[in-house]
């Protein structure tokens, strides 16, 4: 098992199981990863290494490693970069995410608020011209995070789906243009108009394995289920703790499992200084509270990046990092945690790869 770990200040990798975790020297240790991703590339390879820097000296950039961080792309290459006319600076790559459906593609989410893609590895990106014109988008707010593209779900319709900070929840039928903002029934309790077309501060969103019109989006306040790929949204949170937190995962192989790290909003702590996940096992009907090994005296909250979940022989394997350096790691589910790493700088982002 394979865990990229990306920090406010360096990069680093864990490999292990059940035995235990090797974890590497630092890389990059003068950059900044928000987003970091394992790219499949068959044939017996290893998988690539993607990982959105962002350099004091260079700026930000996509890198990729074809051995583990050995050896990287040149950061000079700006991977991503806005055409002149456009007036922007790109300032920050908050997701990767290869896709399922087409081998060598990979999506970008950024700051300020667009989405790219690449066709060669991550080698190089092209802007989605049809989310960048959208009408919506000089409305986009940025969240306390940034003005980001935080989440990318490609589904085997063809259709995408991202979610924003505060943009909420947008869909395009062909992932390229006609892009409709499909936020129905996503409260935002800090504005006027609760119940509005856009601007939603959605944290994060995750599909369903079986059901791919089921999706479960954690947003700033409470937790919701749309059951018809995002026309109408349902509050789910009732059981939980605390409705606010910014991770949810879906079992990538079992419908109806999904899992949320709640965090009291005042505090920004695990709520009562308990680190836990909370499970659905009935698409948000009921949760119970789960992750025995993880410490019941910790009061530093996940980043939505700093969360993964993948399927190993049939069961999932879940790695979440901290905002106080600590990567915690799940072969079960969820059951039982084992710490992989402490004492790294702030955890933004966790990706796991068989």
């Amino acid at each position: 098992m394979r865990i990229a770990i990306g920090t406010r200040k360096g990069l680093w990798t864990a490999q292990g199981d059940e035995q235990g975790w090797t974890v590497s020297q630092p890389m990059r240790d003068m950059a900044e990863f928000a987003s970091v991703a394992w790219m499949p590339r068959g044939d017996g390879q290893p998988p690539r290494l993607l990982a959105g820097a962002r350099s004091w000296f260079w700026g930000p950039s996509v890198l990729t490693s074809d051995d583990d961080g050995a050896t990287w792309s040149d950061p000079e290459h700006r991977a991503i970069a806005f055409a002149p006319e456009t007036e922007t600076a790109l300032e920050r790559i908050w997701n990767l995410t290869p896709d399922p459906r087409e081998a060598d593609v990979v999506w970008a989410g950024c700051e300020p608020h667009s989405l790219w893609r690449s066709t060669d590895g991550g080698a190089s990106f092209t802007l989605n011209e049809g989310l960048w014109e959208h009408p919506h988008r000089t409305q986009w707010n940025p969240g306390a995070g940034g003005a980001a593209i935080h989440t990318i779900v490609p589904r085997r319709d063809g259709s995408l789906m991202v979610a924003m900070s505060t943009g909420g929840v947008y869909t395009s039928a062909d992932s390229e243009g006609g892009w409709v903002a499909t936020n129905r029934g996503i409260r935002a309790e800090f504005q006027p108009d609760q119940y509005p077309e856009f601007n939603q501060c959605v944290h994060r969103i995750a599909i369903d394995a079986i059901n791919k019109d089921r999706v479960y989006a954690q947003n700033h306040g409470g937790v919701f289920r749309t059951l018809d790929a995002g026309k109408a949204w349902e509050l789910i949170s009732q059981g939980l703790p605390k409705d606010f937190g910014f991770v949810v995962l879906a079992h990538p192989t079992k419908a109806e499992v999904a899992w949320v790290i709640p965090i009291d909003p005042d505090t920004m702590f695990p709520p009562e200084g308990r680190l836990r996940l909370w499970r659905t096992d009935d698409a948000g009907s009921t949760w119970h509270e789960t992750g025995a090994g993880l410490p019941s005296e910790h009061y530093a909250s996940v980043m939505r990046d700093a969360a993964h979940v993948i399927d190993h022989d049939g069961e999932a394997v879940i790695a979440f990092g901290t905002r106080n350096g600590c990567v915690f790691a799940s072969l079960d589910g969820g059951a039982t945690f084992t710490e992989v790493v402490s004492g790294l700088p702030d955890v933004l982002s966790v990706r796991v790869s068989a």
